[in-house]
């Protein structure tokens, strides 16, 4: 008997924890079946991934659902059986969890929804079914945890599952890294050290599991060596919330940054406001590239925050984030359709954010999530959103549809301008000087009467979008100088990677004898040839490097080295 455990992922890059956490529970367990998992991307042609299960010869075939997947993976569930006609078919996750009414009524091919915490439940019905899939339904209303529909169709739920009490019974989810089979190159490896949230806010699923609890430090600390022996570039911490304890929190922080190997970057979700001045103090001493913090701000607005349960405590917020140093990248999020937010305070909470001067700066779209309390809030005032999934909203009684529309433009401003780094220099020096809100609204009517939105852009557009918007506006950019921006412009163009052409705006002002000449300064590059193909030389009129460059005009002659991109 087979059983085949499917992820549809968001991209290559990513790995589902959930399905190896049911395979290697099993089998620590001692509980021999042959369980194999099965990968996908939602961009994989859904014919393709129907053949590959159907090749699997799976007696049951279980999948891992989420807001972001559950379209395609409901594609895929009504087609399974034409493959695979004797197969016992479930899914899990958060999206059929919490609804699994809906989709046991929606798709009759599916057999069963498991709720919750799955390891136990998955290692009941293994034991159950004892090598005869159908053997499951005879016993499926013993085992807590499912939905499932009876003889007369009606759809039934088991009872609740206890949770896990000790997480160090749950096995390291990634044997194949201990093996020497681990993908470094291509994949973020998640990594859970704890499960459930304390707090309440009212539009997350987590809310639901307000009990917390904790892989023991020891275990937790044996893990992550397994990931800094194996050099894997990325592993992110899916806890709701990391810094809870602060004992804890802050000697799995020792441990990494005793036994980094200067390839590996931590991810941690974290709640800034509660960060202890103990743990303040320990951030000084990380050097750059070993950790990066995301932070939910998701708004400024006091009343705002007070109706979906955070703290309103912004001041605080701000005080602890500005204590975090800058060798930690720095992930900050709003997000857009809380109630009693328009678009004015928005722009508040927007410049709020960007006066941190976050790494990253994620607008997201209210999503809201059957089994929340903000459901029932949005039900009750007259909230609009997508039926299906990611059940994002559409307009609030605070922000109308274009309203939301045009968050949706400035996210791809933000997002083209600020977090992919490329613009810094440009944009660190408006932004010292402007509101960030004000000037990314005025260059978004520009770029919406240009176009811009109709379509996917590269990056020379923006640059070109950019230079002609302030080329235009000059005299409303009072504030700013001119010729300043085209200099730090130019600078963020020719850093960013090896120029075969230049736009029509970006005065060139090469020099071969003085390249050749910081070349031969520069000891890097012994050999003459390559370095010229692995660098550039340009000349600026202003300090273009300095973090916060000043209107003096003074000459200065830059080596571009893109070697260090490669």
């Amino acid at each position: 008997m087979k059983i085949l455990l499917v992820s549809v992922n968001a991209s290559f890059m990513h790995t589902n924890i959930a399905i190896r956490d049911l395979k290697n529970y099993v089998a620590n367990s001692g509980i021999f079946v042959d369980v194999q998992l099965a990968e996908y991307t939602i961009n994989q042609p859904v014919q393709d991934v129907i053949m590959d299960i159907g090749f699997s010869n799976a007696d049951m075939v279980l999948f891992s659902t989420y807001i972001w997947n559950a379209e395609y993976v409901c594609k895929i569930l009504f087609e399974v059986k034409k493959v695979l006609p004797k197969c016992v078919l479930g899914a899990g996750g958060p999206e059929f969890s919490y609804s699994a009414n809906k989709y046991l009524t929606k798709i009759s091919e599916l057999d069963f929804i498991m709720f919750g915490e799955g390891e136990l439940t998955f290692a009941e019905i293994v034991k159950t079914i004892d090598g005869d899939v159908h053997s499951l339904f005879f016993h499926i209303s013993n085992i807590k945890g499912i939905y499932y529909r009876n003889e007369k169709g009606q759809i039934l739920y088991t009872g609740d599952r206890p949770l896990i009490e000790n997480l160090d019974d749950v096995p390291f989810p990634y044997p194949e890294i201990k093996n020497g089979n681990a993908e470094k190159n291509h994949k973020i490896y998640y990594y859970e050290s704890s499960r459930g949230c304390p707090f309440c806010c009212a539009y997350c699923l987590s809310s639901v599991d307000k009990r917390v609890r904790f892989k023991s430090l020891k275990r937790t600390c044996e893990e992550l060596q397994i990931f800094l022996d194996n050099d894997i570039p990325l592993v992110k911490f899916v806890d709701r919330t990391y810094n809870l304890n602060e004992e804890r929190y802050i000697g799995i922080w020792k441990y990494i940054l005793d036994h980094h190997n200067k390839k590996t970057m931590f991810h941690f979700e974290i709640e800034a406001e509660y960060l202890s001045d103990k743990a303040l103090d320990f951030l000084q001493s990380v050097p750059k590239g070993v950790m990066q913090f995301e932070m939910g701000v998701q708004s400024a607005n006091k009343k705002t925050l007070k109706s979906i349960n955070r703290s309103t405590n912004i001041e605080k917020l701000a005080e602890k984030i500005k204590c975090i140093p800058r060798t930690i990248h720095q992930h900050l999020d709003l997000i857009a359709g809380l109630p009693h937010e328009d678009l004015q305070s928005f722009g508040q909470s927007f410049d709020f954010v960007m006066e941190l001067k976050p790494d990253a700066l994620q607008l997201g779209f209210l999503k809201v999530l059957n089994g929340t309390e903000m459901e029932s809030y949005a039900i009750k005032n007259g909230w609009k959103w997508l039926s299906s999934p990611v059940y994002e909203t559409i307009s609030t009684p605070y922000m109308s549809f274009k309203d939301i529309a045009f968050l949706k433009e400035i996210e791809i401003l933000t997002d083209a301008y600020w977090n992919k780094g490329t613009f810094f220099y440009t944009m660190n020096y408006i932004f010292r000087f402007c509101s960030s809100w004000k000037f990314l609204c005025s260059l978004h009517d520009f770029c919406k009467n240009c176009g811009a939105f109709l379509q996917a852009r590269k990056e020379l557009y923006w640059f070109n979008s950019i230079y002609d918007f302030v080329r235009q506006n000059e005299k409303t950019l009072k504030t700013l100088d001119i010729d300043l921006i085209f200099n730090l412009l130019k600078y963020d163009f020719i850093r960013s990677g090896k120029k075969g052409s230049f736009p029509k705006w970006y005065e060139r002002k090469y020099n071969k004898e003085n390249h050749t000449k910081l070349l031969y300064q520069n000891k890097k590059f012994a050999n003459k040839k390559n370095g010229f193909a692995l660098t550039d030389y340009e000349e600026f009129d202003f300090d273009v490097t300095s973090p916060n460059p000043e209107n003096k005009k003074t000459n200065t002659q830059i080596l571009l080295d893109y070697s260090v991109l490669l």
